[in-house]
């Protein structure tokens, strides 16, 4: 047999085995893992780019599940269809699990929830309370009333077990942009049911009642698919499960999996501070103040620097979040005002103003009544003192200064005390206030004589003696 007869054996043989190991070495030398992402508080952009993001490493390092850890009160609507729309359309099956114990998966989070692949449960968890609450501060209820407990005036829970649930808006009158917006969500919620094959009448009333269950509940209604004490339990709970993924039917193997953790990045905690309403409500005071200062001070430079940079970002921070631009023109005006008021004084008027424009302003700044997107009335509150204070000792400082005796100009001449110059008997010199000034008198005067000023025509003094 020739060298090249051995040779091309041994190739071929090689490529066999190959082709038949690889399958196992690809699942040797590649770890299983389960990634692990958190919700924590309100939802809004920031929440968004980071579990969107999160979705798309998740993709790329082939983890074979994306658990997402939840505890929310809520958030913006916006923001809640985009993780759902990313939710929907991950390659890696997604497993929300409402944790730690104690937590809740509230408005916004309820509809993730049903979004899911997998929905699961701490014990001691809530979810529910799911009626959408417009942009534009209004109660989304008809007319704007406030939602009621259903049920008996006693506040007993309904058949189902659950918390008190809440009255119809439908029934609370016909109140159209309302009604739109409850028909909406209902939609949408049903269909993210009907699609995961979860309590749809349950997720309806969630939207229109506002009703709320506890994880066990949940799980005996089929409105999630299990209770899991942590997450490892979790895991060996959903093994074997089958979800659609894809159109397709797949099989969950978690038996095993390495839990990584994928945190915010810098630019993901940058956005959560700043759209933090108080952060950006604070941002946009230290702005203007910071322009106005520079204004009234050229060449000062940093506040005016300080106050731009402020100014812009909170710009690009109100930009994302729902605000009410009256509210932003009502603070501006009301700062102007109060500064207004050091330069000229109107003993009040113009400082009483701009602190009402600037707490008016303050209070419907926020369009929107979601659980915590609003700046604190506390604040608002200290921040108003703080101005009406300031005009308070401008006021002080103005009636002060006006009762004061003049003590510059011409007229603070009158009443002025000299010394005669030299002896004469109409007219001659006397100094006043080291002075050589020209005065007329009606009777002889001596030399080192104190006279008083009576009068003044231009640079004339009219004086006479002290002791008259």
């Amino acid at each position: 047999m020739s060298m090249t007869s051995k040779s091309l054996k041994f190739f071929i043989g090689a490529l066999a085995a190959a082709i038949f190991l690889a399958p196992a070495w690809q699942a040797g030398g590649q770890d299983r893992v389960a990634v692990m992402l958190q919700i924590s508080g309100p939802i809004g952009p920031a929440t968004r780019d980071y579990i969107r993001g999160g979705l798309e490493q998740a993709a790329e390092r082939g983890a074979s599940v994306v658990i997402l850890e939840m505890d929310t009160p809520g958030g913006l609507d916006s923001s809640m269809r985009d993780i759902i729309k990313a939710i929907l359309a991950s390659p890696v099956p997604v497993v929300t699990y409402v944790s730690p114990q104690g937590s809740r998966a509230a408005s916004a989070g309820t509809y993730i929830l049903y979004a899911s692949h997998v929905a699961a449960m701490a014990p001691a968890t809530n979810l529910g309370a799911a009626t959408p609450i417009p942009v534009g501060g209004t109660s989304p209820l008809p007319g704007g009333g406030k939602k009621e407990p259903a049920g008996d005036e006693d506040g007993d829970t309904d058949s189902d077990g659950d918390q008190p649930a809440k009255k119809s808006p439908a029934a609370a009158g016909p109140d159209a942009a309302s009604a739109k917006a409850i028909n909406d969500a209902v939609a949408y919620i049903r269909s993210l049911a009907e699609r995961r094959g979860r309590n749809a009448e349950w997720a309806e009333k969630a939207v229109r009642e506002a009703a709320s269950l506890s994880a066990e509940k949940a799980a005996e209604t089929g409105v999630v698919d299990l209770v899991a004490n942590d997450v490892d339990d979790l895991l060996r709970k959903i093994d074997g499960r089958t979800v659609e993924l894809a159109g397709e039917q797949a099989t969950l193997s978690t038996q095993g999996l390495t839990l990584e953790r994928i945190e915010p990045d810098w630019r993901t905690r940058f956005l959560a501070t700043i759209t933090n309403p108080t952060v950006a409500y604070l941002l946009l005071l230290i702005g203007i103040y910071g322009l106005l200062f520079e204004g009234y001070n050229p060449g000062a430079i940093l506040p005016g620097v300080a106050g731009g940079i402020c100014l812009l970002v909170a710009a690009y921070a109100f930009q994302i979040l729902p605000v009410n631009y009256a509210g932003l023109a009502l603070i501006a005006l009301g700062i102007i005002l109060m500064i207004s008021e050091i330069f000229v004084p109107s003993f009040g008027a113009l400082g009483i103003g701009g602190i009402i424009a600037f707490v008016a302003g303050s209070i419907i700044l926020m369009d929107t009544d979601v659980p915590g997107f609003g700046v604190p009335v506390a604040l608002i509150t200290g921040i108003g003192l703080l101005g009406g204070g300031m005009v308070m000792a401008i006021v002080w400082l103005a009636v002060r200064a006006r009762r004061r005796p003049v003590v510059s100009g011409i007229e603070e001449m009158l009443g002025a005390v000299g010394e005669a110059a030299s002896d004469f008997s109409d007219s001659g010199h006397i100094l006043v206030h080291g002075e050589l000034w020209k005065a007329a008198t009606t009777g002889p005067v001596r030399k080192g004589q104190k006279l008083r000023v009576k009068k003044i025509d231009g640079l004339l003094l009219t004086v006479e003696p002290l002791d008259q």
